[in-house]
């Protein structure tokens, strides 16, 4: 399907990816000249900012909305097409751009990383439509606050790693996502958790992690969700026992490959609203596209077909 020139507005994180996409602007402004023509464009200058020009164009009738960043922007352009957990207009658009140190949601769109070959993706794919999630969780301060997320989010594991990202980040120190992911489980066995899934009262236990995935992939390409599909209206509840940092570093391999599903430690369960309440008196964090946001107690929603976006879907 060949792009047929919306209104179109593009919002650029020029801190993504190091800063790498401020630096590299110009080349991409014109190679989106080249594939979109005509379009507006803001930088964002803080969080959540990206949400409020989402919103504010939407309703100023842009029909295609292009995320330049990663995961993180991507979410929170996705959360401005709502307003009041109602979709603004249904038929906008979102187009996405890799320019983060993760993209991971991108992947499953089959978004390619390469800058012309994603901007000619996003002139030719037609609209899909795709399921989203909301999440209600406890913020720092004991705040319950809902926000929408597109690919995965997780408790344990995951928004340990990525405190641990943002520590080292503020300390100007060596900040990979390998590298916090294996400092974390040095001294991280997971959390004992209840679960409630459509309402039934699932096996408590002492789990490393819990993604609620909407999409495949996480952790920097690790296909936590290799079944997960983002037209099902489901999710796909992948739960992983305690491991030790010896077995996690013995059978981390299956998570990158995807064939850790029937592995002992592993549960694979699908469901349209999961609950997840800590049952032990340390914050359980949560993650979301590549974020750390929150702690359990938590509600996590699936939105069935509440979202086009540009894709070839698998």
């Amino acid at each position: 399907m060949k792009h047929n020139f919306l209104k179109t507005r593009v919002i650029v994180n020029p801190a993504s990816n190091r800063g790498q996409t401020g630096h590299r602007w110009g080349e991409i402004k014109a190679t989106l000249k080249y594939f979109l023509k005509d379009f507006k464009y803001d930088f964002t200058e803080r969080p959540c900012q990206a949400t409020d020009l989402a919103r504010e164009a939407i309703k100023d009738g842009a029909e295609l909305l292009v995320g330049v960043g990663g995961d993180g922007t991507a979410n929170e352009i996705a959360n401005g097409f709502f307003d009041n957990q109602k979709i603004i207009n249904p038929e906008a658009t979102l187009g996405l751009v890799p320019s983060g140190t993760g993209c991971d949601f991108t992947r499953s769109l089959n978004i390619p990383r390469n800058l012309k070959n994603a901007v000619k993706f996003i002139s030719e794919a037609p609209e899909q439509t795709i399921d989203i999630a909301r999440m209600t969780y406890q913020e720092e301060n004991g705040q319950s606050v809902s926000r929408y997320f597109l690919n995965i989010a997780d408790f344990g594991l995951g928004g340990e790693v990525v405190r641990e990202v943002n520590r080292r980040r503020l300390q100007r120190r060596a900040s990979s996502y390998l590298f916090c992911l294996l400092t974390a489980l040095r001294t991280f066995k997971g959390h004992q958790v209840r679960l409630e899934i459509d309402e039934q009262k699932a096996a408590s236990d002492l789990y490393l992690i819990g993604a609620v995935a909407n999409g495949r992939i996480f952790g920097k390409g690790l296909k936590i969700a290799p079944e997960a599909r983002l037209n099902d209206g489901l999710f796909d509840l992948i739960l992983v026992k305690s491991l030790s940092l010896l077995e996690f570093c013995l059978q981390g391999w299956r998570l990158a490959n995807g064939s850790h599903l029937n592995y002992h430690r592993v549960r694979w369960q699908r469901g349209r609203k999961i609950k997840g309440f800590p049952l032990s008196p340390e914050p359980v964090l949560i993650e979301m596209d590549g974020e750390q946001v929150g702690r359990l107690p938590a509600t996590f929603e699936i939105v069935p077909s509440s979202l086009q976006v540009k894709a070839f879907l698998g």
